[in-house]
């Protein structure tokens, strides 16, 4: 039986609690990989910055890879990847949508799950693609922005322009030319190249990844734990991890820095290449080394900014010199309550604890007094990190500002909810303004439109107009009433560079069409019989392109009329691995056993000219290979 103080009470202070307040997203993306002159630039701001692994990304976030470079990120169980002068941005990125924005280059996306009433969506200069099922997809736009070609290796996509719209199944090309009036075309999908090659190697990677039989698919970050890293079981807390080659005296939360992204405010970005998920999910504690514990591993767990305590209060001071303030945090044990600094719903605050620690009691409570509270690495030496207050609203590397904290000092210290520091522009940026010049797009690459099924959520509100704001609570983001006050009470205007596929846009953006009977299904390895469509009807081919045939004509489709029997993704939301026990972890699990048949594999060099295309197509449909 465990004692009262072990006893988790989820609560928030009730000045933070509005039931009626729009929560943040329970995800954000992350960059996981860079290779070459990688740039990003945050969404409410103009200028770009060297992309940093580990870097949160949410809505209106850009990124762009020049050339030679690629990157990597990941979005849930999904993984994004980006060849080279690729122009990338999230239109929407909530709990239940991804739209993407896609100007230039090649997008490959592996798509594990797709939950019931979740959407996922890339819009280009030409098309909307919505991605209906499980899958491997591939989306190239071509630098002369008048051709989209779609490939998908596993999966379904329907593809909506200029009115009209029709699916492509797995072993499908589809290519769109044209932006007012598009031209379509239909093949079966080329051989892979070494672009769909590399992008099926990271899948590999994330297929047999060890770590995924401890934590949840949807834990983004969860891959990058297996080589740097160790599964152990300890018996108060169960299975745990714990990194490799840490240098003597290493905390979490101590290499590393803040920057300030919205709706979440102050963030921890650490330099380790692991260092996303064991900090954004689960709880840290010293059990003679320090351990990271996960959460349940058969849910979605919500994402956090930095699962901490912050230290402060009128009796806590630092020797930081005459008149410098300073800031201190450490790390939340297993079981202790996060306390956010946004303000955000019970119900949310319930769900970002349930879904990182383990409860043994879960009781809503307001007005919790964390005086009463004994955390468990509040006296762990080494754990509390304090760093001056301008040192983390600059972006400072912590491990160079960082000064020792006596234990006297945290006897008197009081536990806060945020640190009361102010963001400002090197805060958002998350680092100084480089020397030299950031590889970054043409501008008429930033400012080429796209269509979109779905409609976007208006532009972030700039941050310089938002610093004022935020300079009068300091450590605290603006709701979603604040902001929508910047924004003068007046709907927002509709973004610039997007446009509806359709006339108007869809409320779901879920499929207008009927996709599953378009064409008859055929047995496993059977050529599909020649049909001859009805009029007005598109039916993509099996055969490889042939040079002078006449394009097939889509099917028109009214705008806002939903299809009978709306068709919905059938994977669901969370699913729990094969196994929902976590194995013991004194030893490292086994690998999993190798696929029966080569994963679906993806394509992707930077808008490749179909008609150059002369491999013929496969005959058999590669199923998609689900979680283990």
């Amino acid at each position: 039986m465990l004692s009262s103080t072990r006893l988790i009470f989820i609560a928030t202070a009730s000045a933070l609690v509005l039931s009626a307040q729009t929560d943040p997203p329970g995800r954000a993306g992350r960059v996981s990989y860079l290779s070459g002159a990688v740039s990003f630039r945050p969404g409410d701001m103009d200028d770009w910055v060297p992309a940093q692994i580990n870097r949160p990304l949410t809505t209106g976030d850009h990124i762009w890879t020049d050339e030679g470079a690629r990157a990597e990120l990941h979005v849930g169980t999904a993984a994004l990847r980006l060849n080279s002068r690729s122009a990338f941005e999230f239109l929407n990125l909530d709990d239940s949508t991804v739209q993407i924005r896609l100007t230039e280059g090649s997008l490959n996306v592996r798509l594990r799950s797709l939950g019931e009433g979740e959407t996922f969506e890339v819009d280009t200069p030409n098309l909307a693609l919505s991605l209906l099922r499980t899958g491997v997809y591939r989306i190239d736009v071509n630098p002369d922005t008048t051709t989209t070609v779609v490939t998908v290796r596993g999966g379904e996509g329907e593809v909506t322009g200029g009115n009209q719209a029709f699916p492509v199944r797995p072993g499908e090309q589809a290519r769109v030319v044209g932006t007012d009036s598009p031209s379509f075309d239909s093949f079966g999908a080329p051989a892979p190249d070494e672009w769909d090659d590399w992008c099926v190697a990271r899948d590999r990677r994330e297929d047999q990844s060890p770590s995924a039989r401890y934590v949840s698919r949807d834990m983004v970050g969860y891959q990058d734990l297996d080589a740097t890293g160790d599964w152990r079981t300890v018996p108060e807390y169960g299975a745990v991890w714990a990194p490799r080659g840490m240098a003597v005296g290493w905390a979490p939360y101590h290499y590393g820095h803040w920057v300030w992204v919205e709706p979440w405010g102050w963030t921890w970005i650490d330099d380790a290449p692991w260092g996303f998920a064991p900090f954004h999910y689960g709880r840290w504690v010293y059990v003679g080394y320090w351990a990271w514990v996960p959460g349940p591993v058969a849910v979605r767990p919500v994402y956090a900014p930095a699962l901490v305590a912050w230290v402060g209060g009128p009796g806590f001071s630092l020797s930081f010199g005459a008149g410098v303030a300073g800031v201190a945090w450490f790390p939340l044990g297993p079981r202790e309550v996060y306390v956010p600094a946004y303000r955000a719903s019970s119900a949310y605050v319930n769900r970002v604890n349930v879904t990182n620690t383990t409860i043994v009691n879960n009781i809503n409570i307001t007005n919790i007094n964390t005086a009463n509270v004994r955390y468990v690495n509040r006296e762990v030496p080494g754990a509390v990190t304090a760093v001056p207050q301008s040192a983390l609203a600059s972006a400072r590397p912590v491990q160079s500002a960082a000064v020792a904290v006596p234990v006297n000092a945290m006897r008197s210290a009081q536990v806060i909810s945020t640190a009361p520091v102010a963001p400002n522009r090197q805060s958002v940026l998350g680092a100084a303004a480089p020397a030299a010049r950031v590889a970054q797009p043409p501008e008429a690459v930033q400012n080429r439109a796209v269509v979109a099924k779905l409609a976007p959520p208006p532009a972030p509100v700039p941050f310089a107009q938002r610093q004022q704001a935020l300079a009068a609570n300091p450590g605290r983001p603006l709701d979603s009433g604040e902001v929508q006050s910047l924004r003068g009470n007046q709907p927002a205007p509709a973004r610039p560079n997007v446009r509806p596929a359709q006339g108007s846009f869809s409320a779901t953006g879920r499929p207008q069409v009927q996709t599953p009977s378009a064409t008859p299904q055929t047995g496993a390895g059977q050529q599909r019989p020649a049909q001859q469509p009805r009029p007005g009807e598109f039916r993509p081919s099996a055969p490889a392109a042939q040079p002078n045939r006449t394009p097939p004509q889509p099917r028109p489709v009214p705008a806002q009329q939903p299809p009978p029997g709306e068709r919905r993704p059938n994977v669901p939301a969370a699913q729990p691995p094969n196994n929902p026990e976590r194995p013991a972890a004194n030893q490292p699990p086994p690998r999993p056993a190798p696929p029966q048949s080569r994963p679906v594999e993806p394509q992707g060099r930077p808008a490749p000219r179909v008609e150059e295309r002369k491999a013929p197509p496969k005959k058999d449909e590669r199923k998609e290979e689900h979680d283990r």
